[in-house]
């Protein structure tokens, strides 16, 4: 993995630009055989649309959704796209203009009106995006494409019709949740949201939504572990400014490096807040959880971080991703370095060591009562992270297991797929001159269980080729070594895509990203 890559010919910059849906699926040509007992649909939210009426949406996370399927079906493949019909899209399109602030472009008043009319506009305060761009998965029997804001859309995983949008402020005391729930054996569904508490400040809910009504953090099976990291959304900012000023969600971030970063335990059953267990580590960004599992009395949680308290969305504006290489590289030099790192907590206060054989992560009892952690690193290579972490879910979540599977970005840019193993921290690559994959997503071969190996299946990216005749495929790898098993080509680049899920045809049981 810690091998560097050059990109001299920035083909990286198709994968953000704009592109069209489709009317309808067009056919894939395979190369290789899929294997039999693969159907069903591969589904992925991204942005595709990265200006409106002549002005950029600056950021990653602004580009307008766009849901993708790729369906397998009897060793054929076919791929289709829509935009999702947010308002935020729709009256993009019908105002040709930026309507919604999104996380990093503002968006402003009406030019039409007169001043008094603008000013009331923005007296009237935040509205909030429902461009759902981030992820897609399902509650019960029903698909929703998901952002972090307090709305969820449902849509139709067959036509990728935009169905009906949902205002979770209507059902629960969250301002939003993550885009990143677990799901228990049950059915169950879990996630965390925020609130405002006493004195104007922040709180965290979880939430359950029980399977009779069919993360970005971690789930055992008896506890939740929250990890709040050093950087906060200004309160006064986000209200004042934002009305005032056009500000965006970027420019209410502010990071303090003094709190460092602190872990948060809930019991499960009865719900409980463990205010007695107090853990701090020093500063880090974190976008995604690996796993978190008990063993022994200690909770061990797997994490992609990002050293220091310097927030990394601020290297993910467009301008910044679609420089030339050697710019991309120079800007990657000063933002956070990437780590794969291991805490352990231990349930018993008592204990200041860690005592379980297979880890170097230490806990160490301060007098204040706090529980200083210091981290195994698992991997770390220079401007290289492991990222968009994926394990076997159905099997392995919320236990002790052995491998991850993750995107490899090189300076921010993906270039690599990248299987780790937890336990000997060696690594296996799948990787191809100018092509830019996706996060894998692991789908079991049917039939295996626990006894067997954890990794018997296939990974499944969606990959783009600029230059090629047919610039992004579907990529089949056996999860086992990384060997290509086969590709589904299409004749159509795919931008960026960032998380998504496997729907399976006949058991109708659903592989999503919950990472």
């Amino acid at each position: 993995m810690s091998i560097s890559v050059e990109h001299p010919a920035a083909g990286y910059r198709k994968i953000f630009d704009s592109v069209e849906e489709l009317n309808e699926a067009i056919p894939a040509e395979v190369i290789g055989t899929i294997p039999s007992w693969l159907g069903g649909s591969v589904l992925r939210m991204g942005p595709g649309l990265f200006e409106v009426g002549g002005e950029p949406l600056n950021h990653l996370f602004d580009g307008q959704a766009l849901i993708h399927k790729f369906d397998l079906k009897d060793g054929g493949v076919t791929y289709h796209r829509r935009f999702l019909r947010s308002d935020a899209y729709v009256r993009a399109m019908t105002e040709n203009r930026v309507v919604i602030t999104e996380f990093g472009t503002a968006a402003f008043p009406d030019p039409c009106k007169n001043v008094f009319s603008r000013f009331f506009t923005y007296f009237k305060g935040i509205e909030v995006t429902d461009n759902c761009s981030v992820n897609i998965y399902t509650i019960g029997e029903d698909f929703y494409a998901v952002t972090e804001s307090n709305y969820i859309t449902k849509v139709d995983p067959d036509s990728l019709e935009t169905l009906k949008k949902v205002d979770l402020c209507k059902y629960l005391s969250v301002n939003g949740v993550t885009a990143h729930p677990h799901t228990d054996t049950d059915g169950t569904v879990y996630n965390i949201g925020n609130c405002f508490g006493k004195n104007m400040s922040l709180a965290y809910n979880i939430v359950k939504i029980p399977p009779a009504q069919k993360g970005t953090f971690g789930m055992t099976d008896n506890y939740f572990v929250f990890v709040e990291q050093p950087v906060k959304i200004n309160l006064f900012k986000f209200l004042s400014a934002w009305a005032f000023t056009g500000a965006t969600y970027m420019d209410c971030f502010e990071s303090n490096y003094s709190m460092g970063t602190w872990f948060h335990l809930a019991t499960k059953d009865p719900p409980d807040y463990l205010n007695s267990h107090r853990f701090r580590t020093s500063a880090f960004n974190i976008f995604h959880h690996i796993n978190t599992y008990e063993d022994q009395g200690f909770i061990v949680v797997d994490l992609c971080t990002w050293k220091g308290h310097e927030f990394v969305y601020n290297y993910l504006y467009l301008a910044n991703l679609r420089q030339e290489w050697e710019e991309v590289k120079k800007a990657a030099v000063n933002a956070p370095q990437p780590e794969v790192r291991r805490y352990v907590l231990p349930l018993d206060q008592g204990k200041n060591l860690v005592s379980l054989s297979y880890t170097t992560a230490t806990a160490v009892l301060h007098p204040d009562g706090t529980v200083w952690l210091e981290p195994e690193v698992l991997f770390s290579g220079p401007r290289l992270a492991f990222e968009f972490p994926q394990i076997n879910y159905s099997q392995r979540s919320g236990k002790k297991y052995s491998f991850a599977y993750g995107l490899g970005l090189n300076h921010f840019i993906p270039d690599r797929i990248v299987k780790l193993n937890v336990q000997s921290k060696e690594t296996l690559t799948w990787q191809e001159d100018e092509c830019y994959p996706s996060e894998p997503m692991f789908v079991a071969k049917p039939g295996a269980t626990e006894e067997e190996e954890e990794d018997e299946g296939v990974l499944l990216s969606v990959v783009v080729k600029p230059g090629a005749q047919r610039p992004a495929f579907l990529l089949i790898l056996d999860a086992v070594d990384l060997k290509e098993i086969a590709r589904a080509e299409v004749d159509a680049i795919v931008p960026v895509t960032l998380h998504g899920m496997y729907r399976h045809p006949r058991t109708e049981q659903n592989n999503q990203d919950t990472s």
